[in-house]
This record gives structure tokens, C-alpha cells and sequence, in this order.
């Protein structure tokens, strides 16, 4: 086969074909005396294995698989494979979360005191930083004190709360700022439910891809399996 004959099964370049082989994703390739390289059918189950993982478990991590898979390190392809899952438990428990956080609303329970930046920053695990990048982009708007401190009221914590499980769906700040602008305004929860709703379709498209990713990894670890 020549990678023409691979790169044509998936829409991609035969330049890719040979940067995916570069990169050990693919195994490398025998050449003929005039340097053309020959691939085989082991290779074109290499790069379906490999196309597959990447909506799975994403382009950094496929190929972390890949390279396990050429170096014998069967254990290290589970691992991998593994902690994709279990990230994508915990994108389902965070979704869920947030999709109580919503219904129950008007009941989340309030701070009992007003919080600095780096409480707030401390109680949601990132940097002052990140919120001072919220507040930019209108997602919180915290007033302040006459030394000019932020100051971070029950309802800005929500706000941020709220923000945070929502980047980690892997939405953009913009499109956060409208939904905790809604809220804020008690314009009601249309923008955030159907935001929500997307991300679970996204996630059950990734629960769907990381079936068939498995499916046709292990045609290729069969594949590269020594013959009885």
C-alpha cells in the first residue's frame, strides 16, 4: 500500500500519513530500493486506531497511545485509556452538578461572609488571576471596598461557581458571561439549560467515540499480534 492508499481511506493528506509515522503513531514503514515507503495492512489498522482515539480521548493522548502501543507498553495504553474514562466520569458528575446547581437555584446555599479574591480564588482551586479574567469578560462583578479590595458577596460566588463548572464543559467566556448575566438578572435559565444540554450531547458523542476508539485498538493490537 502507498500512503495515498491510506491517507485517501480518512480525507487526509499523505503528508500526514508520513508526520503520523514521524511521530510513532504509525509503525515505520519498509522501503523499496528506491526509497518509496510500503505500507501494509498492519499500518492501515495503525492509523484507523489512531484517527478513532483522537475524538476519544483527544490528539495529545491518541497519540500517547499510539506511542505505548509500538513501545510494548501495554500497561502504559491502559492506563491511558483509562484516565480518558475516568475524565469523562468526572465531566458527567460535573455536568450533573451544575444541572442541580440550576434547578435548585434560588437554594444554593449562601457564604456565610463575603470572600477575598484569593478565598474565592482558593475555594474553586484556580488563581486570582483566572478571576480577574472573569471580571474582564463581565462574568463577575464583584463591588469594592474604599481601599479598593474586591469583595465577593454570596451572589458572586454563585456567579463563579457556576462559571467554573462551565469552562470545564469547555465553554468560551463570552458565552458564560451571557448565561451568568441572565441569572444575575433573574431573566431565568434558558441560556444555561440549553448550554448544558449541548454538553451532554457532546459527552455522550465522547462516551460513543471512545466504544468505537477500543473497538478498533484492538483490531490493531490483533493485528500486530505474531501469527499461533
Amino acid at each position: 500500500m502507498r500512503p495515498a492508499d491510506l491517507a485517501r481511506e480518512h480525507g487526509i493528506s499523505t503528508q500526514a500519513v508520513r508526520n503520523y509515522e514521524r511521530s510513532g503513531f504509525l509503525p515505520p514503514a519498509e522501503r523499496t530500493p528506491s526509497g518509496y515507503r510500503v505500507y501494509t495492512e498492519v499500518h492501515a489498522a495503525a492509523l484507523r486506531a489512531f484517527v478513532a482515539l483522537v475524538p476519544a480521548f483527544g490528539h495529545l493522548r491518541a497519540g500517547q497511545i499510539m506511542n505505548a502501543v509500538h513501545a510494548g507498553a501495554v500497561d502504559d495504553v491502559l492506563l491511558a485509556v483509562g484516565r480518558g474514562h475516568e475524565q469523562l466520569l468526572r465531566d458527567r458528575a460535573t455536568l450533573d452538578s451544575v444541572s442541580r446547581a440550576v434547578r435548585d437555584l434560588a437554594d444554593l446555599e449562601p457564604v456565610p461572609r463575603p470572600r477575598s479574591i484569593g478565598e474565592l480564588a482558593r475555594r474553586l482551586g484556580v488563581t486570582p488571576a483566572t478571576l480577574r479574567s472573569w471580571e474582564q469578560a463581565g462574568i463577575l462583578v464583584p463591588p469594592r471596598e474604599p481601599t479598593g479590595y474586591r469583595v465577593f458577596r454570596a451572589e458572586d460566588v454563585r456567579d463563579a461557581e457556576l462559571a467554573h463548572l462551565l469552562r470545564r464543559g469547555g465553554y468560551p467566556l463570552a458565552r458564560i458571561a451571557l448565561v451568568v448575566e441572565q441569572i444575575r438578572t433573574a431573566g431565568g435559565t434558558g441560556s444555561l439549560g440549553a448550554a448544558l444540554a449541548d454538553w451532554r450531547r457532546r459527552l455522550r458523542a465522547q462516551g460513543l467515540a471512545m466504544l468505537a476508539a477500543s473497538a478498533r485498538l484492538n483490531e490493531y493490537l490483533t493485528a500486530r499480534a505474531p501469527a499461533p
